[in-house]
This record gives structure tokens, C-alpha cells and sequence, in this order.
């Protein structure tokens, strides 16, 4: 694995979560295997959740991003976050009074990710609902990235897994909907931009020349023709058809029941899914612990873990920093794959 001359950073997430616990880990049993990060966040909690967690893991508070790479080998760098959190974090209880903390860290994240002073960013889970309680208007870590990112920047989530036979990596065309909602908000414009995102961030940022995209249909046996429904004819080929138009290997609309076996995955490098589960449940099946949410479109790199805040194992030690290990080794590959570009 190639590794960037800037660290990787990655943001404190919940500081009630399991985001310190992973991290704690994925330092102290991988960092051999790993490009240098540092984690923004409270040094003496780290510690202190360190100590609980009867982890071997020293904490090196640092004043910049390049003090990283002095210290990665022997101590986890640790920039302090600002502003800092307003209450002692608690395990399994979010607190409205930290969000402040929580978006600090985001914020400062983009920033040196955006200067060149680190690589790419990674960002532990955050718990949405606490943050909006708090007043963040944003769904999630995805529309708030684009909105720091300026007015021309887009944004999609693609899941991806370095794990399984074939590769598996898939873009939901619509995410956080009932599924109700997600049918009747589905667009030819909406999977035409998925789609070129898309096959952009495979040649740009996973090296694949010539990338070929599978499409999903909506309805079981892709609508039978128009027997379950008519958004294959209506909205999903016509996108394929303009893809197809702009140089892009796109196929379907293709039954999502027969999309995800071992010999079906070896003949695309993505999948374009229509909805939330549609693309997560398989990715989630196949590799539960080390998927990886990778937002594409942004001017710089930015991977997730694949998982929530996770309340009820906080400070248990039982969470395991599978997918958290796979999101730094990515943002790294990726982040390496531009710099070649």
C-alpha cells in the first residue's frame, strides 16, 4: 500500500460512541499495517478511555498535522479539537452540549484536507438526531462535507468493500427515504449524475481505466415489462441510454436479486442501486465488518466506517475497528491514486 506524504486525519466522531474505542484500537493492534494518522479530539479523554479499555496506547498531543509523523510509530497523535467539548463525554450518552466540539473537528478536518496538510480525511460516526437536536441542519456528514466544500461541489455515497471475491462497490441513487419516497423522488437526471460521478471517482480514485457500471432495476424481475411497475422503461433506461451517450459502460436495468453473486460482480466495477437497502444490505451481508463509506465528488478524499456511533458497546472494548482499519487503508490508497494522477 502506497503511503501519502501528508498524515491521515481522522475526526472524533460522538465522543459518547464508539469512535474512540475503534481508534484506540485500530492504533494499537494495526498500526504496523497503516499509513500515519492523527485523530482530533480531546488528548486527556483518549487517554482516560485508553486506560478503561486496558489498551496499550500512548497519547501524543500535537500542534500540527505534520507532528504526526514524528510520533505515529511510538504514541497516537492527537490534536486537540476545537472548540473543545463543554461536558465530560459519558459512554452511551450523546450530549447536545458537545456538538459543538463534534462539528469542530469536521470543520477542521476539511480544512487540512483541503490545504494539503493531511492526505485525506476519515470521520467517525457522528449520532444525527443529537446533532440536529443542537441545531446542525444538515441529514448527515455527506450534505454537511458538500456545503464546506463551496457551491460547485457534489456529493454521493458509494460502500465499498476490499474484502470480497470480485470486488463489490455500490452508489445508492437515493439514500436516508422511506421507501415510499425514495420510488417517487427517483429521476433519469438524479442516476444520470450518479452515474458519472461514479464512473469519474473508479478511473480517478480506484485506477480503473475503463470502468463498467451495473444499474439496478427498481421492481422485482426489473418490472417484468411493466407488469411490478414502469420506472425501468420510464426512468432507468433512459439514464442508462444517456450514459451510454458520454462514453460510459452502463448496463441494465438488471434484476437486483441476481446483481450481487461471486460471477455477477466480476462483470462491473460499481453498482448503481435506487435505494438505501437495495445497496447496503448485500454489501453488508457479504463483508459486515469491513465496508467502507467513501463519499465521492469532493475535492478531497473522505472515507467513514460503515457504521453508527454504536452506543451500547461505548467503553465496552467488544467494537470491533474492522471497517474503521479498511476506511483509513482506503482514504490512504486513494488519496495515493490522485497524487499519480
Amino acid at each position: 500500500m502506497s503511503k501519502p506524504v501528508a498524515p491521515v486525519v481522522v475526526t472524533m466522531g460522538d465522543p459518547a460512541g464508539i469512535g474512540g474505542d475503534i481508534l484506540l484500537k485500530a492504533w494499537t493492534e494495526h498500526r504496523h499495517d497503516l499509513p500515519p494518522f492523527f485523530v482530533i479530539d480531546d488528548p486527556a479523554r483518549l487517554g482516560a478511555l485508553a486506560l478503561q479499555l486496558k489498551l496499550d496506547c500512548y497519547i501524543q498531543s500535537i500542534a500540527s498535522p505534520g507532528d504526526a509523523l514524528d510520533h505515529f510509530s511510538t504514541a497516537l497523535p492527537v490534536l486537540p479539537v476545537d472548540p473543545p467539548l463543554t461536558k465530560p463525554a459519558c459512554n452511551g450518552q450523546p450530549d447536545t452540549k458537545n456538538v459543538a466540539a463534534v462539528i469542530g473537528a469536521i470543520d477542521t478536518a476539511v480544512r487540512l484536507a483541503m490545504n494539503g496538510e493531511a492526505s485525506a480525511m476519515v470521520t467517525n460516526p457522528i449520532h444525527k438526531s443529537v446533532m440536529q437536536d443542537a441545531g446542525f441542519k444538515f441529514p448527515g456528514h455527506t450534505e454537511y462535507l458538500r456545503h464546506l466544500s463551496g457551491p460547485h461541489a457534489q456529493s454521493i455515497m458509494m460502500l465499498a468493500s476490499a474484502n470480497v471475491q470480485n470486488g463489490l462497490r455500490v452508489v445508492p441513487v437515493t439514500i436516508h427515504l422511506a421507501h415510499a419516497d425514495a420510488a417517487s423522488s427517483l429521476t433519469t437526471e438524479a442516476i444520470i449524475r450518479c452515474g458519472e460521478i461514479t464512473a469519474q471517482a473508479l478511473v480517478k480514485d480506484f485506477g480503473i481505466a475503463s470502468p463498467r457500471l451495473a444499474v439496478a432495476a427498481l421492481n422485482p424481475h426489473a418490472g417484468e415489462d411493466g407488469k411490478f411497475g414502469d420506472e425501468e422503461s420510464r426512468i432507468i433506461a433512459p439514464a442508462i441510454a444517456a450514459l451510454k451517450s458520454r462514453s460510459i459502460k452502463a448496463f441494465g436495468p438488471l434484476p437486483a436479486d441476481t446483481l450481487f453473486h461471486t460471477d455477477a460482480r466480476a462483470n462491473a466495477d460499481a453498482v448503481l442501486c435506487m435505494y438505501h437497502d437495495q445497496a447496503l444490505i448485500p454489501l453488508k451481508a457479504l463483508d459486515f465488518y469491513g465496508g467502507v463509506n467513501v463519499t465521492l465528488g469532493l475535492p478531497f478524499v473522505r472515507t467513514s466506517p460503515d457504521h453508527g456511533t454504536a452506543l451500547d458497546l461505548a467503553g465496552t472494548g467488544i467494537a470491533r475497528c474492522d471497517s474503521l482499519v479498511a476506511a483509513i487503508k482506503m482514504a490512504a490508497d486513494i488519496a495515493a491514486k490522485r497524487i499519480q494522477t
